[in-house]
């Protein structure tokens, strides 16, 4: 019997904060890594899909944070859901799945305060931001112990411990 192929999820990366690549020189290479991670553990759509991650600063990610949230504040990672899946079915397109943008002073900040190294934290954030885009949350505390279970073992797969600290 075979098995069917998913079908391929194209990855696209930017970088808006030069910052990024002296902070973290093996940026591009290292969230690919956490992104595949992450689209292993999920559902992925039948047809072709797009997913974006976004390497921002704090001033970006605060006006986007506020505009779309209400919150005028930065904050390390914003999931953007897309809703156009039908359109793009109807289109014979690629899925656009949405958008994960990372803050880099933010991610800086906490993980120095946190004493965890950049790459882990960012990969970290990728896995979280990616899992809002397929659905998950962490609102109910159900919600967020499966959310951050799942989180623990796409890292634990790519050397990365608990963030959680359990």
């Amino acid at each position: 019997m075979r098995r069917s192929r998913a079908a391929p999820i194209r990855l696209h990366l930017e970088c808006l904060e030069p910052g990024w690549a002296a902070a973290w020189p093996a940026w591009r290479m290292q969230a690919r890594r956490a992104a595949r991670a992450a689209l292993k553990a999920v559902e992925k759509p039948a047809r072709p899909a797009i997913l974006s991650l976004v390497f921002t600063n704090d001033a970006h990610i605060c006006a986007l944070n506020r505009d779309y949230r209400g919150k005028d504040r930065p904050t390390n990672v914003l999931s953007f859901p897309a809703a156009d899946a039908e359109a793009a079915e109807s289109q014979g397109r690629a899925e656009v799945l949405g958008d994960v943008i990372l803050a880099l002073e933010t991610v800086a900040g906490e993980s120095l305060h946190q004493n965890k190294d950049l790459q882990s934290h960012a990969m970290h954030l990728i896995v979280h931001g990616i899992l809002h885009i397929f659905g998950y949350d962490h609102t109910a505390p159900d919600e967020a112990e499966a959310m951050e279970t799942l989180e623990t073992a796409i890292l634990a797969g790519l050397g990365i411990g608990d963030p959680y600290g359990r």
